[in-house]
């Protein structure tokens, strides 16, 4: 039985459904196996974890390729691969309360700001995040002086649920409340859309975790992030 017929939950497996629904027209791949391009994500998934669904992901993947998977179980990886990551991460669900920031404005980011994006990225260490990742969805930043110090955006849009991603603050602008902020704005935005909220986190972050659930976001349960590349 396959993964995305035995899961019956979306968000079990939810760069699968992601690229067998709203974000199908992005996938590359075919029945058992699809990814989002490289350079808009890194994240591929697969039907099931039988021998050749991971032939139909490798047949995805140029030598310097990494692969991104989140699954309900850790990944047994054939020869074939070498896993460069493995790690739990807390998948959370909800919409953070809103958060009053008068005297601070929101913009919206596109193409012409990702230079800027992709420093901040490189600084903070979100996640995963390329030249054209902004593509996935709505991303809104706070400018001050000129740079962009803070930002979150739109990621995977699996079924009627859309993640909450690329959350970050430059270090020098910390503590002013603007990832409450953007949260709560991405999130409305997300809503509106008659949408769901959810967010990945690894599990070692304490600190992010304990800010999402002041903001009234609930852990759902823990996924496995699995990175594979090709072995030599």
């Amino acid at each position: 039985m396959s993964v995305a017929n035995s899961l019956s939950h979306p968000l079990d497996n939810p760069i699968w459904y992601a690229l067998t629904s709203t974000q199908s027209s992005l996938a590359e791949g075919g029945a058992r196996a699809r990814r989002f391009p490289p350079e808009i994500a890194p994240f591929a998934a697969m039907a099931d974890m039988s021998p050749p669904s991971f032939t139909a992901l490798g047949e995805l993947m140029s030598r310097s390729d990494h692969a991104v998977l989140f699954t309900t179980e850790p990944v047994a990886a054939p020869a074939e691969f070498k896993i460069l990551l493995a790690a739990p991460v807390e998948q959370m669900i909800g919409a953070p309360v809103q958060t009053s920031m008068r005297s601070t404005e929101f913009v919206t980011l596109g193409a012409d700001d990702v230079p800027a994006m992709m420093e901040l990225t490189r600084l903070t260490r979100p996640g995963p995040f390329t030249p054209r990742t902004h593509e996935l969805g709505t991303f809104l930043g706070i400018r001050m002086d000129g740079r962009l110090v803070a930002m979150a955006g739109e990621r995977m849009k699996p079924a009627n649920y859309t993640e909450m991603t690329a959350i970050c603050v430059h270090p020098d602008y910390r503590g002013r409340g603007y990832a409450q902020g953007l949260l709560g704005a991405v999130s409305r935005q997300i809503a509106a859309r008659g949408e769901i909220p959810f967010l990945h986190v690894f599990s070692d972050n304490a600190a992010a975790i304990a800010l999402y659930l002041r903001q009234g976001m609930e852990i759902r349960r823990r996924i496995c992030v699995t990175v594979l590349g090709r072995a030599a």
